[in-house]
């Protein structure tokens, strides 16, 4: 009896993702079933030949990455890639996307927790017939097989709708993408609506109103929330809508076909606050890279503005360390940059990642209040935390949604409705130009490009004068050249993009890497998707955004790969093809030491962290730390080097010397790169009971001799 459980449990195990698939999606998803029934099956004849201890470690990795995998999906509507290996090592970023344990498909998750556990405690005797092996095996492998014909011709559909998460792991890792040489790149001319600003298009009014400039970008959210962006767009409500954010807004100028670029919030808020398109991967962010560019910092908007006399702010929900926003705000000229730490009022029920939306609008209300006592002129950017998984909503007013994370767009909703609401009573809607906007969109089961499109409005004084729709195609890269457009200030020649308060009459580059597919629309109207093997299809669209034209066919000419070297070349735009790039980790801060290491991440001084280096290249790293406060017995600094969190072994120098209370230390090494390296960490390590040190100096010094 117990063999017969076992076996059945380890079935179960196995085809989860294939019986959840088909109970929530019916055979609406074939193809995905194909994939989630093949990787079952060949999964199901490896656990079952493999002894009990390699059993019991497989099926505790395949049951969390599966739950990981659809926490994902259901966050983001994405599957995981292999670049995404570094978040699951990132003890900050799990406490907190999985915080209060809050999952969205508990009946998945409990179904492969407790196949798993009866699989792992229970006996599984190997069967003695010897043709289940090969014909399982077979039917497995014909499975997956048809799975790769019929994703081939179908591949307009969502990767999610085609792959099991573990099948398109693999499939993602080792799929070679389409060379591009380097006399390729170097030869490479971008087209021109990518490589420069355009202001050529006729301005919406002779005088604008607005002296300050507020932008409130809201976490994850895409323009098929806002109702007449949705319709504008020719989509249809999917039962999560904004409704009182439209309400509060019914002047505003709201611009439907409005792109983000890529995942992730440090790469969105590049492309928002630089005027420059974010990483078209998963390679280092440019926001990183930027520290070594100090004079491409200066041309940012905070920076731009900050020199023309006004005072420049950042603040937002969650802490500034995470993706390294303390080092990047300061950067591109925020004179003050805040996170959760400027926050008094306390949640009133548990959120890992920061303040819930309601505490944040209320304090960025008294902050802006603060700056309106002063004389000059103002520039604030406002981040929201509150959307992000695992959400911000209690479990009472959660049970009344379908979902948590629709419930936290339902709380958001009433917040920033409530924040406009108290600008205009405040006066402040008078003399401040206002963008709503996000810096990413979490997509939809509507439609696959939806993780492409952003929120786009714009409330001025002037609205009166402004079109309530703004028709043409706009992005998160033209947020900088819109904003000084509006002020009259001049425009940095190395920002691009267009003007929100223009009008234009030729077709719009727009490009984008979003849920595993590249995105171009061409000046020529043509819309081109690509998969990550190189196949795209085309068709006649007027945006890179919305429903798929209606002829949308495989590119034959090859024309669609071209969005390859064009994301190769704005990828590199700021590594330097030869000489040198000095990135700086460090620049006077004091840091508290911990009484005792628990992780290199968590309690890392400073990091140097998700760094990528070419090959033939050679890295220079010089530190030097002031021990502020250190016990009698001294502290013993040490490194870490990591590569996509494994530990570095390979790596020589010399050690720390012991440090006591007002002494220094410094250190300098290098090592050479024979092959590129990606996803680079180094971590600064010391432990002490009341220590404290001052980081004088951290710079990674990178000599790319290839060039």
């Amino acid at each position: 009896m117990q063999q017969k459980i076992a076996l059945a449990a380890l079935g179960l195990l196995s085809l989860a993702p294939f019986l959840w698939r088909l109970a929530h999606k019916g055979t609406n998803e074939i193809i995905g079933l194909l994939s989630d029934g093949g990787i079952g099956l060949l999964l199901f004849l490896l656990l079952l030949y493999s002894p009990r201890w390699l059993r019991i470690a497989l099926a505790t990795v395949w049951a969390g990455f599966i739950i990981g995998a659809n926490e994902l999906l259901a966050a983001m509507l994405r599957l995981p890639s292999w670049e995404d290996i570094h978040y699951l090592t990132d003890p900050a970023f799990v406490k907190n996307s999985t915080g209060s344990f809050n999952l969205s498909s508990p009946g998945l998750v409990w179904m492969l927790v407790i196949s798993a556990i009866l699989a792992s405690v229970l006996p599984i005797p190997r069967p003695q017939r010897k043709h289940l092996l090969p014909g399982v095996l077979m039917v497995g492998i014909a499975l997956l097989l048809l799975q790769g014909y019929a994703s081939a011709n179908h591949d307009d559909q969502s990767v999610a709708a085609r792959h099991n998460a573990l099948h398109w792991f693999i499939l993602d890792a080792l799929t070679p993408r389409p060379r591009l040489t380097a006399a390729a790149l170097a030869n490479y001319r971008l087209p021109q609506g990518l490589s420069r600003q355009d202001l050529d298009g006729k301005a919406l009014s002779e005088k604008y109103g607005a002296k300050n400039v507020l932008i409130v970008t809201l976490e994850g959210i895409p323009g098929l929330y806002y109702p007449e962006a949705r319709k504008a767009m020719g989509m249809e409500s999917t039962g999560i809508s904004m409704d009182r954010l439209a309400k509060s807004t019914p002047q505003a100028m709201v611009i439907p076909d409005f792109a983000v670029h890529s995942h992730q919030t440090i790469r969105g808020l590049y492309a928002l606050l630089c005027g420059d398109f974010s990483k078209q991967s998963w390679n280092t962010p440019k926001a990183v890279e930027l520290q070594g560019l100090p004079e491409r910092a200066k041309d940012c908007l905070p920076a731009q503005m900050a020199s023309q006399g006004w005072s420049t702010h950042f603040l937002q929900g969650a802490g500034l360390a995470f993706m390294g926003k303390d080092r990047f705000m300061p950067l591109i000229g925020f004179q003050q940059a805040h996170g959760s730490e400027w926050f008094k009022e306390a949640n009133p029920y548990p959120f890992e990642w920061g303040v819930i939306d309601d505490i944040f609008f209320r304090g960025a209300r008294d902050y802006i209040a603060k700056l309106r006592t002063k004389d000059n002129p103002w520039m604030l950017t406002l981040l929201t935390v509150g959307t992000h998984q695992p959400y911000a909503v209690p479990d009472d007013i959660a049970a009344k949604y379908p979902s948590r994370r629709i419930a936290t767009i339902d709380m958001l909703d009433q917040t920033v409705a409530r924040f406009i609401e108290d600008l205009r009573k405040d006066g402040v809607l008078k003399d401040t130009l206002v963008i709503v906007t996000s810096d990413e969109s979490h997509g939809s089961e509507a439609a696959d490009w939806v993780g492409s499109w952003g929120l786009g409005l714009v409330l001025a004084p002037e609205n009166g004068q402004l079109p309530r729709t703004k028709a043409g195609s706009y992005g998160l890269v033209d947020m900088e050249a819109s904003i000084l457009d509006y002020l009259g200030l001049p425009i940095p020649e190395s920002v691009i993009g267009r003007s929100f308060f223009r009008d234009y009459s030729s077709p719009r580059e727009m490009i984008s890497f979003t849920a595993s597919k590249r995105r171009w629309h061409s000046a020529q109207n043509l819309r081109y998707e690509c998969a990550h093997d190189g196949r795209c299809r085309v068709g006649k669209a007027d945006s890179l955004l919305g429903p798929p034209p209606a002829e949308f066919v495989r590119d034959k000419n090859g024309i669609g790969s071209e969005i390859y070297l064009i994301s190769a070349v704005l990828d590199q735009k700021l590594a330097p093809q030869q000489g040198e790039r000095v990135l700086q980790f460090a620049n006077g801060e004091i840091r508290r030491l911990p009484e005792k290491i628990q992780s290199d991440w968590a309690d890392s001084l400073v990091g140097a962290q998700n760094l990528d280096f070419p090959a033939r290249s050679r890295v220079r790293v010089s530190i030097r730390v002031k021990m502020l406060e250190a016990p009698a017995e001294g502290v013993q600094l040490r490194l870490a080097f990591k590569q996509w969190e494994h530990p570095l072994k390979e790596i020589k120098h010399e050690d720390f010397p012991l440090l006591h209370a007002q002494e220094e230390g410094q250190l300098e090494f290098s090592f050479d790169n024979p092959r590129p390296r990606q996803s680079f960490s180094i971590y600064l390590l010391g432990e002490g009971k009341d220590a404290a040190i001052r980081l004088e100096k951290f710079d990674v010094t990178v000599d790319n001799r290839e060039g």
